[in-house]
């Protein structure tokens, strides 16, 4: 995320440059590249230096929403975006399922895989081998996407001839400073309605890592600490389903909800249902067997179908927010300021937690009702902006 923050601008401006294309290509390419390597780390500073370098030679977020939203028409762009949301939130989601099942497998599968084996050398290679193999396969499909750059100039002509007229009417200075594009319709910095979209971005993207940081170590911490009890595979397993959730959502219920309510009534009331969800997480310590698995998958499926919706909101808010020639690097700023905000997610929700197994006994908010009392504040701050 930090090697994201330093190069989303830079590799948006790429993309409103160069096209769409061939920084989808190199983003991809260099995610095969940086988490095989990953995968084959010796040191703790390798594995760090892989995933900053996969993280500032990662151009492909920025890009590609822009992408989503030219290569269809305007009624689909809602679909076309969700797409782009419930891949990030599966992989989210498939992605700890796929380590929890199959890192260290000379330990889990000792009949396929030997101690003394190179996966047994390097027992977190095989998720990542597994992840490689299919961006290369991405990779390549990838070489048949058309460019969507050049698209879309057509009903801008209107606009345009509109322009005109009006150029007629503007003082020889203010046309000295259009054509030195410091104006405000060419300043991103200017531009409020996607200056706050980029904003409360942060805000639910910080609280979505945080998250996403804290479920699986509630969920599998001991009873004694507030937590569940659960195994990495019963995780897992829970995390499977809700991603399968997403992918329905997203295509078949979203677009229509959104075609009725628009993506600010989506966030607000999308924000509104997440505060009892998350208030309810800590009462599923009174929970065990098959009762507790169900409810913590049916309550993990609200919860991210909540926050698909709210990030796909946003990511149509802010695309709507400028024109095409600036589409790259507003979602270029974008991805800056929310990969500083995710970046610091993990560690502060790692130390809020830690901090709140130190409280078990306390009167006021004990243990993990800290933690997603904190998680419910963040949300309430979104849902305030």
């Amino acid at each position: 995320m930090f090697g994201r923050f330093l190069t989303a601008t830079i590799w948006g401006i790429a993309a409103d440059r160069i096209g769409r294309k061939p920084v989808i290509l190199f983003s991809v390419f260099s995610v095969v590249v940086f988490n095989t390597l990953f995968g084959l780390s010796v040191t703790y500073w390798m594995a760090i230096a892989t995933r900053f370098l996969m993280g500032a030679l990662n151009g492909l977020l920025g890009p590609i929403k822009a992408y989503s939203i030219e290569v269809c028409r305007p009624e689909h762009e809602a679909l076309a975006l969700s797409l782009v949301s419930t891949s990030w939130a599966i992989g989210l989601i498939i992605g700890p399922a796929l380590g929890g099942y199959l890192a260290l497998p000379a330990e889990k599968y000792p009949n396929i895989f030997s101690p003394d084996s190179f996966f047994g050398r390097f027992p977190y290679f095989l998720p990542c081998l597994c992840t490689s193999v299919f961006a290369a396969v991405v990779l390549i499909g990838c070489l048949w996407m058309p460019e969507t750059l050049h698209k879309h100039k057509a009903s801008e002509n209107g606009k345009q001839s509109v322009e005109a007229v009006e150029a007629h009417l503007i003082d020889p200075q203010e046309k000295v400073e259009e054509s030195a594009s410091v104006d405000t319709k060419k300043s991103l910095f200017k531009n409020w309605p996607l200056m706050s979209s980029i904003i409360v971005y942060c805000i639910f993207s910080y609280h979505d890592m945080a998250y996403t940081e804290v479920f699986s170590l509630w969920a599998e911490s001991d009873k004694k600490y507030g937590g569940l009890g659960l195994s990495s595979e019963d995780v897992g397993q829970t995390l499977g389903i809700t991603g399968g959730s997403l992918l329905v959502y997203q295509m078949f219920i979203y677009p229509r909800i959104n075609k009725v309510l628009g993506p600010i009534k989506c966030c607000q009331i999308a924000a509104a249902l997440c505060i009892p969800i998350l208030f309810a997480y800590p009462y599923m310590t009174y929970l065990s067997g098959p009762a507790l698995s169900v409810i913590l998958t049916i309550a993990s499926v609200l919860k991210n179908d909540i926050a698909a919706t709210i990030i796909t909101s946003i990511f149509i808010l802010q695309n709507n927010a400028v024109s095409q020639d600036q589409r790259g690097a507003a979602n270029g700023l974008a991805m800056t300021a929310m990969s500083l905000f995710k970046a610091v997610a993990p560690a502060g929700a790692g130390i809020v937690f830690s901090w709140a197994q130190t409280r078990q006994h306390t009167f006021f908010l004990p243990g993990d009702h800290m933690v997603f009392f904190l998680l419910n504040m963040i949300e309430l701050l979104g849902l305030v902006l």
